[in-house]
């Protein structure tokens, strides 16, 4: 579950201020440390998950609902490629890192792609889901 729809269903509002989120991120539901917590912050503020409304941290749903949505795609791609190889989950993750540092910062799921298309998986699955 996303760290933000965890807040929502803890508070059972959409609505934060800043110290109230970091606060239940951080101290009830302990899923982050206080710097993770800002982070998320920050990068939701940036890419239009959170707003900013008369002082208030507003979680966009729609985007949350598109993220979630990602990173469901991206653990099934990571999962998918993990069988065919036979490796662990932790043998994709550190050859997608490896892969990061030589491509750059490109969309993990379209990593998890590449490497797949590299170790000769067929990734045909996945094709038409990823939106580049």
């Amino acid at each position: 579950m996303h760290p933000l729809e965890s807040a929502i269903t803890y508070k059972g509002s959409k609505e934060f201020t800043k110290s109230e989120l970091i606060g239940i991120l951080v101290f009830k539901l302990r899923i982050l440390g206080v710097k993770e917590a800002k982070e998320l912050i920050e990068r939701g503020l940036q890419s239009g998950l959170i707003m900013e409304r008369n002082g208030l941290l507003v979680v966009n749903e729609e985007a949350l609902r598109g993220e979630i949505e990602s990173e469901d795609l991206f653990n099934a791609m990571v999962k998918y490629v993990a069988r065919s190889l036979g490796w662990d989950r932790e043998d994709v993750l550190r050859e997608l890192q490896s892969m990061r540092e030589r491509y750059g910062d490109l969309d993990e799921r379209v990593l998890v792609y590449l490497l797949g298309m590299d170790k000769g998986v067929d990734m045909s699955p996945f094709k038409d889901k990823l939106e580049v």
